[in-house]
C-alpha cells in the first residue's frame, strides 16, 4: 500500500513539474483601429479577438500594432492577463504598442523596459525613426519568474520595419544585442511581426547560426508544424498562393518546442485580425 502511494506521488509530482515547465506562447497582430477597414474595423472583431485568446489560453503573448483603445478592450476582456509596454509615438499612451500579455495567475515580471529600434544614441528616444525607417519601432522586453516553479526566462516582442532596407537589418541586429545584453544567459524567447519572410534578410539575420546571439524560428524545431505556411491574409483578400510567413516566435536556450501553429479562425467574412495569430507550445 505505501509503495502504490510512493508511485502515485511521484506520478503527481512530475505531472505538475511537466504542466509548470511547459509555456504556451503567442505571437499576434491585432491590427490597429482603421475605420476603412469596414466589416472587419475593431468595434467589430474586438470581442472575437478576446474570444480566441480566452480559446487558445497562451501563457504569454506579444501583440502588435495595439492601440491604446484596443490595449484598454483587451485588458476588460482579458482580466487574466497584466501586461508591460508602451506607446511607441511617447512612451506612454501614444501610438502602436508592442506589448507583452501574461497570465498574472502563473507569472511575475521581475525585470522589464523597452527601447526603439534605431541608432545607439536615439534607442532610448520615444517616436524616433530608425535609420531609414518608414515608422517609429519599440521592443518591450521582460524577465519572467513562474511562480510555481521558480523557473526564470527572458521574453522580448516586437514590430520590424516594413520599408527601410536599412532598418529592418540593423533592426533585426539590434534585437540579438539587446537580447544578449539583458537576458542575463537566461532561457529567451522573441516574439513579433517581422515583416519578412523566412528568406529574407532580417530573418537570415536573427537565426544565423554562424552568431552566437542568434535565436532559432520555433516553427523549424516543432515536433508538429500545424495550420498554413502563411501568417498575413489582409482579411482573406490576398490569394493563398501570395500569402506570406511574417510573424515569429523565436526561441533561443534550452527549450523543445512541441507545436507551432498558424491558426486561421474566422466567422464568415469576420477576421479577428489581418494576420494569423502563432501559437507554440515550448518545453524548458
Amino acid at each position: 500500500m505505501k509503495k502504490s502511494f510512493s508511485i502515485l506521488v511521484l506520478i503527481a509530482i512530475f505531472t505538475t513539474v511537466a504542466y509548470c515547465e511547459s509555456l504556451k506562447v503567442m505571437t499576434f497582430n491585432v491590427r490597429c483601429v482603421v475605420e476603412s477597414d469596414g466589416l472587419n474595423q475593431w468595434k467589430n472583431r474586438k470581442d472575437y479577438a478576446a474570444d480566441l485568446i480566452k480559446f487558445y489560453s497562451p501563457d504569454v503573448w506579444g501583440a502588435q500594432e495595439a492601440t491604446h483603445q484596443q490595449m484598454t478592450d483587451l485588458q476588460e476582456r482579458l482580466p487574466g492577463y497584466a501586461y508591460v509596454g508602451v506607446g511607441r509615438d511617447d512612451g506612454k499612451t501614444k501610438g502602436e504598442y508592442s506589448p507583452i500579455f501574461y497570465r498574472k495567475d502563473r507569472f511575475e515580471p521581475i525585470e522589464s523596459g523597452y527601447f526603439w529600434l534605431a541608432e545607439k544614441e536615439k534607442m532610448h528616444t520615444p517616436g524616433v525613426l530608425g535609420w531609414d525607417a518608414a515608422y517609429p519601432r519599440v521592443a518591450t522586453w521582460c524577465i519572467f519568474r513562474d511562480k510555481q516553479t521558480g523557473e526564470k526566462f527572458f521574453f522580448l516582442n516586437t514590430h520590424l520595419d516594413n520599408e527601410g532596407t536599412n532598418a529592418r537589418h540593423k533592426g533585426a541586429d539590434l534585437l540579438l544585442q539587446k537580447a544578449d545584453e539583458l537576458s542575463q544567459g537566461l532561457p529567451a524567447i522573441m516574439t513579433g511581426d517581422f515583416n519578412a519572410e523566412p528568406g529574407d534578410d532580417p530573418i537570415k539575420v536573427i537565426t544565423n547560426t554562424g552568431d552566437s546571439r542568434s535565436f532559432t524560428h520555433s516553427r523549424t524545431i516543432a515536433r508538429l508544424a500545424y495550420g498554413p505556411e502563411w501568417t498575413f491574409h489582409d482579411f482573406g483578400r490576398i490569394p493563398y498562393n501570395n500569402r506570406q510567413w511574417l510573424d515569429y516566435i523565436f526561441v533561443k536556450g534550452d527549450f523543445t518546442v512541441d507545436y507551432n501553429a498558424s491558426l486561421t479562425d474566422y466567422k464568415g467574412d469576420l477576421f479577428p485580425s489581418d494576420h494569423c495569430p502563432v501559437m507554440a507550445l515550448i518545453k524548458f
